[in-house]
């Protein structure tokens, strides 16, 4: 796939970066506002396209924070430097996947208007399947610590 648009970012201390790449019109993707409390705390709201791609990579691993709640499926990735939300991650047999929190990246201006996703009472596997359908596939992550 012929990615024609490239959306960077990442925390603001600058240890981990993002870069999202997706063929779909910036209109048409619409940062998905969730209402957990922990989303809600950190004012995040995601970006995912199912024919996407997504790198994150970290300059310094230990600075690279997981935290998990609810249900413990999805990982979040928090800097653990500057505190910025960055992503959240779920794994399965196929691959890992995710959503890219909007707030981190540097223009969005192209982007849909937010839309709140109200909490859903769903269990962890409708949302594992859920979440395989419309997250980004093949999730890079790295680190390059010098």
């Amino acid at each position: 796939m012929t990615q024609t648009n490239l959306l960077r970012g990442g925390c603001h201390c600058g240890n981990i970066r993002v870069a999202f790449g997706t063929s779909k019109p910036l209109g048409d993707l619409v940062p998905r506002v969730c209402e957990c409390s922990f989303c809600a705390k950190h004012g995040a709201s995601y970006v995912f396209d199912s024919d996407a791609s997504l790198l994150i990579e970290a300059t310094v691993k230990d600075a690279v924070g997981e935290y998990r709640q609810g249900l413990e499926i999805a990982r979040f990735l928090v800097c653990r430097r500057c505190g910025v939300l960055i992503a959240a991650l779920f794994d399965d047999e196929a691959g890992s996947y995710g959503a890219v929190n909007a707030r981190c990246l540097e223009d969005t201006s192209g982007l849909g208007p937010p839309q709140v996703i109200p909490p859903r009472s769903s269990t962890g596997e409708q949302r594992r399947r859920l979440w395989a359908k419309v997250w980004t596939p093949g999730v890079r992550f790295s680190v390059s610590e010098g």
